[in-house]
């Protein structure tokens, strides 16, 4: 697997190429700000981008933008994206195209080795992957709108699990149930929620974006 780390901070940039390169992924470039991240990502073939939102100049949305053109370059280009705070309308920007190959990860999840490295293989096979913190927040907020009242307690638990990059293998091991009635849960957020058919991955993503949709904008 080949990344490609955009971080100002160059003791986290450095320390992020040492955690990957030490679980056997190739760390192709390590920049410090925006346009050196697109400079990079036309030079190289890369499996997933690792981002952090908030870059040189302004430290505002730099990064966030960085990966939102690379995505338009690039449909679908895998991006793994750090943030210091949960912010919600990030995390709906990312989404926004209804792809796979995202994930919105806060810092301190990076001392989680294990689901970082996860985090990091999952996005870059395609899948879609936010930081429980940022979830947790985000149907907390979201679970107060009226239209979002047609979910079921354990379809919310479903949804916050889907929103994380779980499989329903998985989903199935959290909340001890079987597989069968996790795709029932699954098939119903996606009527509640009037999902029309599509993909399977896509339609995960879309019924986290339903929910960010429905979610105040602003930090939280």
């Amino acid at each position: 697997m080949r990344v490609v780390i955009a971080e100002d901070l160059a003791l986290l940039r450095d320390g992020l190429t040492r955690l990957l390169e030490a679980h056997g992924i190739e760390v192709v470039a390590a920049v410090g700000d925006p346009e050196a991240l697109a400079a990079a990502l036309r030079e190289h073939e890369v499996d997933v981008a690792v981002v952090d939102i908030r870059m040189p100049p302004t430290f505002t949305t730099e990064g966030l933008v960085a990966a939102i053109e690379a995505r338009q370059r690039r449909p679908g280009m895998p991006m793994l994206v750090l943030s210091q705070f949960v912010e919600q309308l990030y995390a709906r920007e990312l989404l926004s195209s209804g792809q796979g190959g995202i994930g919105y990860l806060l810092k301190d999840r990076v001392s989680d080795v294990a689901t970082f490295i996860d985090a990091v293989r999952r996005v870059a096979d395609g899948g879609t992957v936010l930081d429980p913190k940022v979830v947790s927040s985000l149907l907390d907020r979201a679970s107060r709108r009226q239209s979002l009242a047609r979910l079921s307690r354990r379809e919310r638990e479903v949804l916050d699990l889907m929103a994380q990059g779980r499989s329903n293998a998985a989903i199935a091991n959290t909340l001890v149930i079987t597989e069968k009635a996790v795709g029932k849960h699954i098939n119903s957020i996606f009527g509640k929620l009037d999902l029309a058919l599509a993909a399977e991955d896509n339609r995960r993503v879309l019924a986290v974006l339903a929910y960010l949709q429905e979610a105040p904008t602003g930090s939280g």
